[in-house]
């Protein structure tokens, strides 16, 4: 069996999850589709690198990620740093011969993503951006149903993803707060998942308005106590869509929701069907399907609930179709992919082609929200 050696890049919470999800692949796939040996890690922060080797058993440790690059013994570069430092990461990587796997957002801005993926395409080798929301079990059958028709002709769609971990005032500037090293605000930080969602689902968009706001606009600076910094991100972006397909639909994506977890709703309506999905209740797709007869008394109309649960195709098997599906599920899926595109040759899917998709879109609703009108798409060459 061919083994795949692994140089992780970041190691907070993010590179904590990958990490669990390699140590995973072999319990939850049977066979996995390859070995996997985690060999270095690296961070800006020398504490986190050594927990890294504590907890998880990664071999050598840096704080300078060009020597994980740089190494003939890795394979794959995992890129989970600030976005700040996707583009130079992943375009070396690239060059070096490395298999990358990178957190969304692909960059920091169009023009970056662009680079990367001029760069990927004179590669040899694989990449996958991390949308791990396309490999929910309700989300891959939701593709199916629209791909087999079901919805008819697609009208409008409504979506939403909803954090609360932001409403705290005292909460401290860091990267993600920062328009220097995180690009964005809430759009770029969870409304991408969605993006991407409705793009798998209704295909490329054509047009954005967008508006923002930051409500929270000083925060504790990390390193001065006593200073407050200026928060330049959104709090919230709200977005109206046009599809190329003729649909229309909003986006709403906040990290001030207050009452919210992790809350990411999707509805789809067609001149045939709807599509309902929750993240907060994941182990179900609700359908609506306008050729169920409605009389007597309704019929058999009303939405109904597929329990698509944790109904993997095969050689996923652990822990079986019928338990319940939780958040890091989705990213052992995701990477069991990206392994098995590697070793099997072939393209990945969410491909830096649909990372620039996603960066294409966020940037012309920043410059809309700017503007104050419609943007056209796309914006690529211009």
């Amino acid at each position: 069996m061919k083994e795949l050696r692994v140089g992780l890049i970041g190691y907070g919470f993010i590179g904590r999850v990958h990490t669990l999800a390699y140590q995973s692949i072999p319990f939850y796939y049977d066979p996995p589709p390859c070995k996997i040996r985690l060999v270095g890690v690296s961070s800006g922060h020398e504490e986190s690198c050594r927990k890294a080797v504590a907890q998880a058993g990664y071999e050598f440790w840096t704080t300078d990620w060009r020597e994980l690059v740089e190494r003939d013994d890795i394979d794959i570069i995992d890129c989970c740093a600030p976005n700040f430092l996707h583009k130079d990461i992943v375009i070396q990587a690239l060059q070096s011969g490395k298999h990358v796997y990178c957190e969304k957002p692909l960059a920091m801005n169009l023009a970056e993503a662009c680079q990367i993926l001029e760069v990927g395409k004179r590669s040899r080798t694989k990449a996958q951006v991390v949308f791990m929301y396309r490999f929910i079990p309700a989300m891959m059958r939701a593709k199916q149903l629209v791909e087999e028709g079901f919805l008819g002709r697609p009208f409008s769609f409504r979506a939403a993803y909803l954090h609360s971990g932001y409403i705290d005032a005292s909460r401290p500037l860091t990267w993600r707060l920062d328009k220097a090293k995180g690009g964005g605000g809430a759009l770029f930080d969870i409304g991408s998942h969605v993006l991407d969602l409705i793009r798998v689902l209704l295909g490329d968009f054509k047009s954005v308005f967008a508006t923002t706001e930051t409500f929270i606009k000083q925060r504790p600076l990390p390193d001065a106590p006593g200073k407050m910094g200026k928060v330049e991100v959104d709090d919230l972006s709200l977005l109206m869509l046009k599809m190329k397909n003729g649909a229309l639909g909003t986006l709403e994506a906040s990290r001030v929701a207050t009452g919210t977890n992790d809350e990411l709703r999707l509805e789809v309506h067609g001149d045939q069907g709807a599509l309902r999905f929750n993240l907060m209740d994941p182990n179900w797709l609700e359908t609506y399907d306008v050729r169920e007869p409605g009389e007597p008394i309704g019929g058999r109309r009303g939405f109904k609930k597929i329990e698509t649960v944790q109904r993997y195709p095969k050689p996923a098997g652990f822990p079986g179709p019928k338990f319940s599906i939780g958040w890091i599920r989705y990213h052992i899926a995701s990477l069991h992919s990206f392994l098995t595109n590697i070793v099997e040759d072939h393209p990945c899917c969410p491909s830096l082609e649909d990372g620039v998709r996603i960066q294409e879109l966020m940037e012309a609703a920043y410059r809309s929200a700017e503007e104050g009108q419609w943007v056209e798409l796309p914006l690529l060459g211009e």
